[in-house]
């Protein structure tokens, strides 16, 4: 109860804030991941939060990693520093519950389901979309918590911009690009090449005499090679375009290291075929090669996509999209130390999707469902209902209800285990999901906007290694309420955005919280201009206790970074960025060390177009 007064006071006091005379006025932003067609933020019957390029440049932050734990709803933790392995949990759910996709094509490992956030530069990103709830009824399989849609990089002109700070932090890209209209190119190449610093702590050991325990303080390096490329190019009413991301990194840890290797390629073919008729042909492969010699692990996925998508509008107010949906994974597992293959398997999830989405008056509604067939575990159903309801220009109320779906990994599918422990299972089911949301968007001004979100999902056939050799079972079931409030606002030279989130993610067959989920969590930007040419920012992050593996609880902590730019010229201009201010000492991971006070540098050569 005292979190829903809070909730509520929270609301009516940023709410009340006046407005500057000279503020500035907060444009809508155009996102396409909710319902897979264009559509401001403000008018999609989910919660949507857009990063764009812009707030990128002006965070000067290292990873992908700093960017997206300041969201609402969204919490992150890493086994050490640069390159460390890298998970995200979007509303409680796991990191293979999460669909991420790089422009438009399914971008995480077939072999464990999840993305590895840590190998993506985040200087080859435009923008990214986060939408938050189930979304299966669209996208499928994985899009339980939600889904994250990355856009890479789209330069108008050439750039340089070179770094170097704190563990010996060294950092560059290079690119070019023309854009006319909508016709163009962009091509980008980056390098960077991290000291870093011990990734563990002796707490990662059972004690001073753990027989199994390696732990080695020496720094653990990083190193990660990069292109992004783009096209496109309009061809009558049609636009054909085509994308290039890849990515080479090395990370080391006390054992050894990993080699990974991630690439995504993707084509696209859109536009009028009638009046109102606008159609989407895609074609997308991806791929993750990870490699670590000491541990004899090899691990090769492939997955190629088809996708053919139609919107079809009906009259002014309405609008259908439907379309058919391809996907073949390929995985193939070796253990390199004894020279022998541990599974080499292909399977196809043939869908079909449509939805609706309709105004009148001061009502909107949404409904979509769709049909997956997967060649593995056989066929899955979803769909979402969603209702909304404008009183007036400044506010608005939606709620929502959908279903969702994770399909076994192939891990969980095919991995032998070792000796038998922890193998898969070829006879799951996939993991189920159902989830509600009420929303609330309020803009006092048009330089402020306020929005309160409660939600509920629960999650069924849950997949947990148990039984006598911890074999791949559908037992485990979980729940995660929670309410999230978020704030930004303009004011004459500030900008500032501020979120809340309060979250109860909990095992109910054990009733233990789910590791790692923070119950409280809050982080405030706030930016000022100083004229034409500087500007300076802080970032406030804050998490509660949470617990972590073998029964640990891992202590809250309080972040302050500090940013800055200052523009030398037209052309030139450079960035600092100060990070952990007060050098708190906290802990992510049981075991694993975070970074210390650090902080860079950073200089950008590009001449406005």
């Amino acid at each position: 109860m005292r979190h829903t007064l809070l909730f509520i006071a929270l609301s009516g006091a940023l709410s009340a804030v006046p407005a500057a005379a000279d503020e500035v006025d907060l444009q809508p932003t155009v996102q396409v991941t909710a319902s897979r067609v264009a559509e401001t933020v403000d008018q999609a019957l989910a919660d949507v939060s857009i990063i764009t390029r812009e707030d990128i440049d002006a965070s000067l932050a290292r990873d992908v990693y700093d960017i997206l734990r300041l969201e609402a709803g969204v919490d992150l933790y890493r086994t050490g520093g640069a390159g460390s392995q890298t998970s995200l949990f979007l509303r409680g759910s796991n990191s293979n519950q999460v669909l991420v996709l790089i422009d438009g094509v399914r971008a995480a490992a077939a072999t464990t389901g999840a993305y590895a956030f840590e190998h993506l530069p985040l200087d080859a990103v435009e923008r990214i979309e986060i939408v938050r709830g189930p979304r299966a009824s669209y996208w499928g399989s994985d899009a339980i918590g939600g889904v994250i849609q990355i856009f890479t990089r789209r330069l108008d002109g050439p750039r340089v911009a070179l770094s170097y700070g704190s563990y010996h932090d060294a950092a560059g890209s290079a690119g070019i690009g023309h854009w006319d209209g909508a016709n163009g190119y962009s091509v980008q190449v980056g390098a960077r090449h991290v000291g870093g610093f011990s990734s563990t702590n002796a707490g990662i050991c059972n004690g001073p005499d753990d027989p199994y325990c390696i732990h080695d303080p020496d720094d653990d390096p990083y190193r990660n090679t990069n292109l992004v490329a783009r096209g496109a190019h309009a061809i009558g009413s049609q636009l054909l375009s085509a994308m290039l991301y890849r990515s080479q990194g090395r990370a080391d840890f006390d054992q050894g290291f990993s080699d990974v290797i991630e690439q995504v390629v993707g084509a696209n073919l859109e536009g009028s075929l009638a009046e109102r008729w606008e159609h989407r042909l895609s074609l997308g492969t991806s791929r993750e090669d990870l490699e670590t010699p000491v541990f004899g692990s090899e691990y090769r996925t492939r997955r190629q996509s088809v996708l053919w998508q139609n919107e079809f509008r009906v009259g002014t107010e309405q609008r259908l999209v439907a379309g058919v949906d391809f996907v073949r994974d390929e995985g193939r597992t070796r253990d390199s130390l004894a020279g022998e293959t541990r599974y080499e398997e292909t399977r196809d999830n043939r869908a079909v999707f449509a939805g609706w989405r309709g105004s009148f008056g001061a009502f909107d509604g949404e409904a979509s469902v769709r049909r997956d067939h997967d060649s593995e575990f056989g066929g899955a159903t979803t769909g979402s209902l969603a209702f909304g309801w404008r009183a007036n220009e400044r506010f608005r109320a939606y709620a929502s209800i959908g279903q969702g779906f994770r399909g076994p990994t192939m891990n969980e599918l095919y991995d032998p285990g070792y000796g038998g422990w922890f193998a898969g299972n070829p006879e799951l089911e996939p993991e189920r999901s159902i989830a509600s949301e009420l929303g609330l968007e309020f803009t006092p001004t048009a330089g402020q906007r306020l929005k309160a979100n409660l939600y509920s999902n629960r999650y069924y056939n849950l997949i947990s290694f148990t039984g006598p050799q911890s074999r791949a079972e559908n037992i485990a079931h979980a729940r995660v309420d929670g309410a999230e409030l978020a704030w930004s606002g303009a004011y004459g030279p500030w900008t500032t955005s501020a979120s809340y989130t309060w979250e109860d993610a909990r095992d109910t067959d054990t009733d233990m919280p789910l590791l790692r989920r923070p119950r409280n969590k809050a982080s405030l930007v706030a930016e000022r201009r100083f004229g034409e040419r500087f500007s300076a920012g802080a970032e406030l992050l804050y998490a509660s206790r949470r617990h972590d593996v073998g029964d640990v609880e891992l202590g809250g902590y309080a972040l302050l970074n500090l940013r800055a730019r200052y523009a030398l010229g037209t052309d030139w201009s450079v960035g600092a960025r100060l990070e952990n201010l007060a050098d708190r000492n906290y802990e992510l991971v049981h075991g694993y060390n975070t970074p210390g006070r650090s902080g860079w540098l950073e200089v950008t050569w590009q001449p406005p177009m």
